[in-house]
């Protein structure tokens, strides 16, 4: 089932999100239908709290990121109970856009490297280190179940000039091609 994505102004966005274990309800039916809203809405990855659920587990696919040809180094999983422990490498930057934020796209900064820590839909552990398109997708779904969005990395002037985008987002000012849910 498709999920709308709530909006940026939402409070949610900016909840640091809770850890859950395997007696979370429907959690299978919970991911597929993540899944499912990701792909229909050509995300890369899709958090929680885009869904309304202020829940620590996020997914991505960063296959459509990917060069010809390199689509073996693209990852598709899910994250839950995420804590990055290590960020490292050069920072570099790439123009982030997001569901919850339609039609802004903005350069943002992150490094090229990280360590996380984290579970997947079995509750099994892992500590895995990521590189590239795939780190920098990671960081930016783990920053909404840490409240943060991409927006927070833009300077002072950069934020002013898209200020007026951001409000028509919140108050439902906008038209896209997937079902959202806005604040009241």
């Amino acid at each position: 089932m498709f999920l709308p994505i709530v909006a940026f102004g939402s409070e949610v966005l900016r909840k640091k999100c809770k850890e859950i274990n395997s007696d979370y309800p429907d959690l299978d039916l919970l991911i597929e239908n993540m899944w499912q809203t990701m792909y229909e809405s050509s995300g890369v990855g899709l958090a929680a709290p885009q869904i309304n659920k202020d829940i620590r587990i996020f997914l991505i696919d960063t296959k459509p990121f990917m060069q010809e040809g390199k689509e073996e180094n693209s990852i598709k999983k899910v994250f839950i109970n995420p804590t990055i422990l290590e960020e490292d490498g050069e920072e570099w930057n790439f123009n982030e856009g997001c569901l919850s934020i339609p039609d802004i796209r903005e350069e943002v900064k992150r490094k090229s490297i990280i360590t996380i820590n984290y579970q997947d839909e079995n509750f099994e552990w892992y500590t895995d280190t990521f590189t590239g398109i795939n780190a920098r997708v990671i960081q930016h779904e783990y920053d909404h179940i840490e409240g943060k969005l991409f927006i927070d990395y833009l300077s002072p002037l950069r934020k002013r000039m898209i200020k007026r985008k951001l409000e028509n987002i919140s108050k439902g000012n906008i038209e896209v091609g997937y079902r959202m849910k806005f604040p009241r």
